[in-house]
């Protein structure tokens, strides 16, 4: 499962998931969210904090055992090398797209619950 904005990366040790926020599309749905709470600057660190929310009110087992490397323009989250793992990934990067797909959802969440996300 690998679209524009978002990949899965294997190597003999991790399984990574990257998220570019810096695409054009994601861009314009950062910006959305931002108009939306003036907190939800959608940079690498904030769509951090907005998915460790998510996550852990829809898909707490995603968080198990989830390093992360926010950055500006990126975010990403490895996990340790398990079958298990990549399960893991691939239903994040399911729930990344979902998203993004269905953004008016991140929007309702932004207005609705943007107050409890711990935002950068």
């Amino acid at each position: 499962m690998e679209n524009n904005h978002v990949s899965m990366i294997e190597t003999d040790k991790s399984i990574s998931v990257s998220f570019y926020v810096e695409n054009k599309e994601i861009l314009a749905i950062g910006e959305k969210m931002n108009e939306i709470n003036e907190e939800a600057y959608m940079n690498g660190y904030n769509w951090e904090a907005f998915f460790n929310y998510y996550l852990e009110k829809n898909a707490p087992d995603v968080l198990e055992g989830m390093e992360t490397d926010p950055e500006a323009g990126m975010y990403s989250a490895y996990y340790k090398k398990t079958p298990e793992n990549k399960l893991k990934a691939q239903k994040f990067m399911g729930i990344i797209c979902s998203l993004v797909d269905n953004e008016e959802e991140l929007y309702r969440i932004v207005r609705e619950e943007g107050d409890n996300i711990e935002w950068d």
